[in-house]
């Protein structure tokens, strides 16, 4: 059986007022779409142009995986489908073809291929790796995916500082984790300014 390596960015049509809203409430919206568009475009190119995976696009509203244009990358896309984010999130883990699977969102500044690598050799020893924010949650999610595809997604307290130890509770007491770099996501004015200085 082939076992290939999937990463999947999960992502919202780039549309005013419908990305990065708690964002918005400090910037405006305009600011705030135009920060996700950027940020879109300048971590899915080089991922999408690494040949050590197939990089998908899990899209929402589902309409919009036939809208060629407001992606900046030609690149596979499956629609998110109905559910809160651990529903769609744990779709996602079941739908794809045999090999690991590492999820991600396009709206962390900081990923870089090499995160993405790091993830999916992690998986080579381990059943599950995580790239933990610093409020709580995480911005990448992998898992092994062989023998078992693990149901780790319910009950978690989403955009809570809980959200990674809920996960990480859903597997089981054997299985062997891995972390990788904490990363920032930018989801208020405060981490907004943050990036900012140190983009400049």
């Amino acid at each position: 059986m082939v076992m290939n390596r999937h990463l999947v960015v999960m992502v919202k049509a780039p549309r005013l007022g419908r990305v990065k809203t708690r964002l918005a409430a400090d910037i405006g919206a305009v600011a705030a779409l135009n920060f996700y568009r950027r940020t879109l475009a300048r971590v899915l190119r080089p991922l999408a142009r690494d040949a050590r995976w197939t990089t998908w696009l899990a899209v929402t509203p589902d309409a919009a995986v036939r809208q060629d244009r407001l992606w900046p990358v030609r690149t596979p896309r499956l629609s998110q489908g109905p559910g809160n984010l651990g529903d769609r999130m744990g779709r996602v883990m079941a739908v794809m073809a045999p090999g690991p699977v590492v999820i991600i969102g396009a709206d962390i500044p900081g990923i870089r291929p090499a995160h993405i690598n790091q993830a999916f050799k992690a998986l080579g020893r381990a059943d599950a790796v995580f790239g933990p924010a610093d409020d709580g949650g995480y911005w990448l999610v992998g898992l092994k995916r062989h023998p078992v595809v693990h149901d780790i997604f319910r009950a978690v307290r989403w955009s809570s500082p809980d959200a990674l130890a809920d996960t990480m509770a859903n597997l089981p007491a054997s299985a062997r984790i891995e972390h990788l770099e904490v990363l920032t996501d930018v989801d208020d004015g405060g981490t907004y300014a943050a990036h900012r200085l140190g983009a400049s």
